[in-house]
């Protein structure tokens, strides 16, 4: 068997979570906003609950439609209290909304959540090294400076604690340990992301003048 980070090993579905997505560097809006929300919705839970409603927040939250979610009027706000299927808290599902509405602010200045997001890592993962899972942080100075400015900037339940493990599980940061199999492939596909990006840019302008 494969080593692992030890949270890991919770349950099939956190297993399949680590194996498959949690740290892999990701630039799509949608996805990016699907996890900021999870993240706001686990504030007080595990991450375990979230998971297993992780299909229900998909089909409540329009697939995560970014523009969809900041339309929501007091119809679909009362639609989302009702559901069963997720998380029903008030402040919670505001928030969801208000995070809409402020990443469609946030795009417009930058051309997108991910130009924004990865900003606060100097534009590629930060790659760790943690011989155990009692060595990763809960908050950073990263986490932090993101933390400031996404409230600054109207978003809400984006504490420092809860940035940490959105830019975890984007993969801005690399907090598998050194032990987990999972370590080496996500520092490599950080590794290629950033060659590709290096190739896609444009020569600068040098010369005589």
């Amino acid at each position: 068997m494969p080593g692992r980070c030890a949270w890991a090993e919770s349950s099939p579905l956190a297993l399949d979570y680590h194996d498959r997505e949690w740290g892999v560097p990701t630039h799509d809006d949608r996805q990016l906003f699907e996890l900021l929300l999870l993240e706001g919705a686990q504030a007080g839970l595990s991450w375990e609950t979230i998971l297993k409603k992780r299909d229900a927040y998909r089909l409540a939250f329009d697939g995560f439609d970014v523009a969809a979610i900041a339309r929501s009027d007091e119809r679909k706000r009362a639609e989302l209290l009702a559901n069963v299927g997720i998380i029903r808290n008030r402040a919670k599902i505001a928030a969801a909304i208000q995070n809409a509405q402020a990443v469609l602010r946030v795009r417009e200045e930058f051309g997108g959540f991910a130009a924004y997001l990865w900003r606060f890592s100097g534009g590629a993962p930060i790659q760790n090294a943690w011989q155990t899972g009692a060595e990763v942080p809960a908050v950073t100075p990263e986490a932090e400076a993101l933390s400031r400015d996404l409230k600054r900037r109207g978003f809400a339940f984006v504490g420092a604690t809860i940035c940490y493990a959105f830019m975890q599980a984007i993969g801005m940061v690399n907090d598998h340990v050194i032990a987990c199999f999972r370590w080496d492939a996500v520092r490599r596909l950080a590794l290629e992301a950033g060659a590709a990006a290096e190739e896609e840019r444009p020569p600068s302008s040098g010369g005589d003048g």
